[in-house]
């Protein structure tokens, strides 16, 4: 069977995106554990604009959606290819 050039190749991002595309992420141990960073660094990253991490009003919690999470994160130079 010969791959489809229409259709790029099914990657670990894709396979997430296809099976759980809104999964949502309460709390910074979860998102840092997606992201790859420690705690303080998601932290740091939910207050800077343009990160997909989210406080809304009211919660006293964050939280993202793990694709928005990833798809952002290959945006960072050095993650292109992951």
């Amino acid at each position: 069977m010969s791959a489809n050039p229409d259709r790029p190749p099914l990657d670990r991002w894709r396979a997430d995106a296809l099976l759980d595309p809104e999964r949502k992420l309460w709390g910074l141990p979860l998102i840092a554990e997606a992201l790859g960073v420690s705690i303080d660094t998601a932290r740091t990253w939910a207050k800077m604009d343009g990160v997909p991490i989210y406080w809304p009003a009211g919660t006293g919690s964050y939280f993202a959606f793990r694709t928005e999470l990833l798809a952002w994160l290959r945006t960072k130079p050095g993650n292109e290819n992951q």
